[in-house]
């Protein structure tokens, strides 16, 4: 069964739990800096300065990923409740985990750019989907 066989409803719940996924990805490469600089039991948080560069971006994406899922996971419910079935809305939800694991991978190498148009485009999606479910909600 491939992607586009899919209903919307398994979709959005799907993009969830691939955006919840996404949200530890990151924090695998801030371990594996940690055990590079050798990990304090005793006090991991003070270790942060210790990091190496792109372990740092990568603690980064991980605390962003955070902030973007919740807005994410209330949107894709709201698609869910609200039964979108418009391609708009199955692209937007898998435009943003697209998005959000390419942004992860520009964070951590260090490329603003690709970083800034991922978080420009997993946002917009989250976007779109609270638009469309608040006209669906709403009949307009």
């Amino acid at each position: 069964m491939s992607l586009l066989e899919l209903p919307p409803s398994s979709i959005f719940l799907d993009c969830i739990v691939l955006g919840s996924i996404l949200v530890y990805a990151p924090f695998l490469v801030v371990a594996y800096g940690r055990v590079t600089v050798g990990y304090d039991m005793g006090a991991p948080r003070a270790m942060f300065e210790k990091l190496p560069g792109y372990a740092k971006r990568a603690t980064w994406a991980h605390q962003n990923s955070f902030e973007t899922f919740i807005l994410f996971a209330a949107a894709s419910f709201m698609a869910y409740l609200t039964e979108l079935d418009s391609a708009l809305a199955i692209g937007a939800s898998v435009a943003f985990v697209i998005g959000r694991f390419f942004y992860s991978i520009f964070y951590i190498l260090d490329i603003p750019i690709g970083r800034s148009l991922m978080f420009a485009i997993s946002s917009s999606g989250t976007a779109i989907l609270f638009i469309l479910s608040l006209i669906s909600a709403n009949n307009f």
